[in-house]
């Protein structure tokens, strides 16, 4: 049965994880570095629209689209058959080497859909660190400087210089300094933990983070100020309004990059086609990964031409960077954002999922906060009126949903943000047969 035509049902014949899951994890133990974890260990054998089949013959509904990438769904059938197609041909020849039109027509692309009418110029790569890693190489070109500043919990990435970008210490950084330098921290407009309250967070936020900028580091020192418009790993935290706005202004006042990094919250994941455009932010430069190419690995940076032209041949590349088939899925799956009006399904889902969340949340105390924007939704678990953050009731939630099929992720700097990144081609029926499940794992809790 190909990928395409699985079941848009839940189905449970066996525990879970089933037994041949639990065999494959065994032999698991022995080849695989334990340094490398699984959410859910069940075993995949086909995944397609909203439903992922594993190898005992489970269908469990998935809330997490591999991180955010599989946003037109696992396998599109376009995407298949335009890699597939680009596999018979050659897999590989280095764009440094022996350049091929597909690297070109993605950057056409991305310069065409990314946020901002002027000229633009792209580069392709393999990840969301590298991306990151590129877009502040770049900056540092361009303006001359070395600062970088970025935000309280950030993540970024997990090579080395996108580690020291990230704020939290487990399991992202834990042992494995010492880290890059000249990076520099700033509070988060973080509307739910904003200690005068929501209201006052945008403006504060903003004035704090440009005077600490202006009197510990110097404004004219700074390359770049690196942000997610919406944070990922960091718990899915909407920077509060006019937050944004205000910090790029002060960089376009002082000469510095504005980075935004929309490797998770990018290609029509929050309801438009990058999150930035929420509050009409135009970024200097833009790191995209992920949801890009429909399953296969590949990211880019895009930018205002006069920066990422500031680099010297020879500077910026790397031997699998916009690889052929990857550049090929990325054509096809951008081509489905647009046709299948993605965009607006994923407004649809953030409605009907922020409207049953909240309804939840008026029932149950332990949830402090529900937030998200298009199909990137999170709640935050707390223990208290003091909102003391509450992993251990997360996790709680997390196995009962697991056990009963719906896969779930966490997040949060403290442990206690459970994160919902459903395919955009996921039916309504599956969406809140998603939710029951969940409202039955709080009802238990």
């Amino acid at each position: 049965m190909a990928a395409t035509e699985v079941a848009q049902s839940r189905r449970i014949v066996t525990e879970i994880p089933g037994p041949k899951s639990r065999a494959i994890q065994e032999r698991r133990r022995s080849a695989v570095a334990q340094g490398v974890g699984s959410v859910l260990p069940v075993y995949v054998e086909r995944a397609g629209g909203g439903i992922v089949e594993d190898v005992d013959g489970n269908a469990l509904i998935d809330f997490g689209s591999g991180i955010a990438v599989t946003n037109v769904g696992n396998a599109d059938p376009r995407v298949v058959e335009r890699a597939a197609e680009q596999l018979g041909r050659f897999t590989h020849t280095c764009f440094m080497v022996n350049p091929y039109e597909a690297y070109v027509d993605v950057c056409e692309a991305l310069n065409r859909i990314t946020p901002g009418d002027h000229e633009k110029r792209s580069i392709l790569l393999n990840s969301g660190a590298e991306a990151v890693e590129n877009a502040v190489k770049i900056a540092r070109s361009a303006t001359g400087r070395q600062a970088v500043v970025v935000f309280d919990h950030a993540y970024h990435g997990r090579t080395n210089l996108t580690m020291g970008l990230t704020a939290k210490n487990m399991p992202y950084k834990q042992g494995f300094g010492p880290f890059a330098g000249e990076i520099h921290r700033m509070p988060m407009a973080y509307p739910y933990r904003w200690p005068t309250g929501p209201d006052n967070c945008g403006p504060e936020a903003a004035a704090m983070v440009i005077e600490q900028i202006t009197k510990q580091i110097g404004a004219q020192n700074v390359a770049a100020v690196v942000i997610e418009p919406i944070q990922g790993e960091g718990g899915f935290i909407e920077p509060a309004p006019g937050f944004l706005p205000a910090v790029v202004e002060f960089c376009r006042a002082n000469g510095i990059v504005f980075v935004a990094d929309e490797v998770q919250t990018g290609f029509a994941r929050t309801g438009h086609m990058f999150a930035s455009e929420h509050e009409g932010v135009v970024p200097d430069l833009i790191t995209t990964a992920k949801g890009i190419a429909g399953g296969l690995p590949l990211a880019a940076v895009t930018g205002r031409a006069e920066l990422m032209d500031a680099v010297h041949g020879g500077g910026l590349g790397g031997t699998y960077g916009g690889n052929p088939a990857a550049c090929a899925a990325a054509l096809a799956a951008l081509s489905a954002i647009e046709a299948d009006g993605l965009v607006e399904r994923a407004r649809a889902i953030g409605e009907l999922m922020l409207g049953r969340l909240r309804e939840l949340a008026a029932k149950h105390e332990v949830i402090g906060d529900v937030r998200g924007r298009g199909a990137m939704i999170a709640i935050e678990l707390v223990q208290d009126a003091d909102r003391t953050p509450a992993p251990e009731a997360l996790a709680k939630v997390l196995s009962f949903c697991h056990s009963r099929g719906l896969i779930l992720l966490s997040a949060g700097t403290y442990g206690n943000v459970i994160r919902m990144l459903p395919p955009l081609v996921i039916g309504d029926e599956l969406l809140h047969e998603g939710l029951d499940i969940l409202e039955e794992a709080f009802a238990r809790l």
